[in-house]
């Protein structure tokens, strides 16, 4: 388009042209009429005289068409409009794509959530944004000690017929697992709404349920062994339970494992039990940890649920449920003492999705984008 710009303005020009006889409507353009305007193409290109003349000498030898002038004022033209067009084009567009990522200036690698600046030697710094520093959340019954399902079934059966209430059916039962008593009864059973109802139905079901366990509570096997090495690498564990804390706490003096958890979770402390991931975040900030360094260990998918939606990872323990219905955790095992330390660190090693980072889809765009891509006839068909 540049070319057939130059040749127009140059070229189609009267007064440029028209002077000493050189006409440009004239087809056979002849030596005679080329002659009278050479000077003056010339001195405004800024040539000699006997170099135009040599080309046109070249030009009758090799016998080619085209004008020496011509291609002169297109080369030049040519070279002006490429010089205003780097001039006038922007190197760079100030394009920003959002990624998520703090681009501070001279923050690079993006900052590690587990970093703490405050700490003076670099190498617990280091440990903190490495996988050694990470923390253990534990659920009481069915991880740590022994759960009979049988007995919590017998409780709400029991509590119904006291109520008054028409018996709730398996599925319901199933729902009510891991929640909280009242918001079960509540919102799931639909029994009552009135507050202070709720709170003696739900106080009148741990007692139902204490009776009927008896106070015995035995661990798993596997367990002591496990919170043991946990103790010996100093991870800072957790134990959370919707049970009230005053039965939580004569329950773990019991079973003599009162001196293993930095934190207690119980009912009073949350509004929620689960699938909401309430609990877990409160113990996680009561361990002074990010969600992302936290491993919780629970029996049931609304565990899993629960970890997950709160960005933590999920060890399931196969004790009331088969290992099939448990493959949303991130591990299954049927004893905690299956699992080692090299294990733990691998689940709270630092992945791309802790920082946000995008650069391995950018990429495989780029690479889509430059790929050489071979295209035959018959393809156009």
């Amino acid at each position: 388009m540049v070319e057939s710009i130059a040749a127009t303005s140059f070229l189609g020009h009267r007064s440029f042209f028209g002077v000493g006889g050189c006409n440009t409507k004239d087809v056979p353009l002849k030596r005679k009429q080329l002659d009278g305007c050479r000077p003056l193409l010339t001195e405004f290109l800024g040539r000699s005289p006997a170099s135009s003349s040599a080309s046109a000498a070249k030009t009758r030898r090799t016998g080619v068409a085209v004008l020496p002038v011509v291609n002169r004022a297109m080369g030049l033209t040519k070279e002006v409009y490429s010089f205003r067009k780097e001039a006038d084009t922007p190197h760079d567009f100030g394009y920003q794509i959002d990624t998520g990522v703090d681009r501070r200036p001279g923050v690079c690698p993006p900052e590690n959530k587990a970093d703490n600046p405050s700490l003076h030697n670099p190498l617990l710094r280091q440990e903190r944004m490495g996988c050694g520093w990470l923390g253990a959340i534990f659920e009481w019954e069915g991880v740590l000690i022994e759960d009979n399902p049988d007995i919590e079934k017998q409780a709400w059966l029991a509590l119904a017929e006291e109520e008054g209430k028409s018996p709730p059916p398996t599925f319901l039962l199933k729902r009510v697992e891991g929640m909280k008593t009242d918001q079960a009864i509540s919102e799931v059973l639909c029994w009552s709404r009135d507050p202070s109802q709720v709170r003696r139905m739900a106080s009148r079901m741990e007692d139902i349920y204490q009776g009927l366990l008896g106070g015995i509570y035995r661990l798993r096997n596997g367990s002591q062994e496990f919170v043991n090495v946990l103790m010996h690498y100093k991870i800072p564990m957790a134990l959370v339970s919707t049970r009230p804390r005053k039965i939580l706490e004569n329950a773990i003096v019991s079973v003599g494992i009162e001196a293993y958890f930095t934190a207690i979770i119980t009912a009073e402390d949350v509004h929620r039990g689960k699938p909401d991931p309430e609990m877990f975040i409160y113990a996680a900030q009561l361990l002074k940890f990010i969600p992302e360094r936290c491993i919780v260990f629970g029996n049931s998918n609304q565990t899993v649920e629960a970890a997950h939606d709160g960005r933590m990872k999920c060890v399931a323990v196969a004790s009331k449920h088969p290992v099939y219905e448990l493959g949303a955790a991130d591990l299954v095992v049927r004893r905690l003492d299956e699992l080692s330390i090299v294990d733990l660190k691998n689940l709270a090693a630092v992945e791309t999705s802790e920082f946000g980072e995008p650069e391995v889809e950018m990429e495989l765009e780029e690479q889509e984008k430059h790929s050489p891509i071979a295209t035959t006839f018959d393809d156009l068909r």
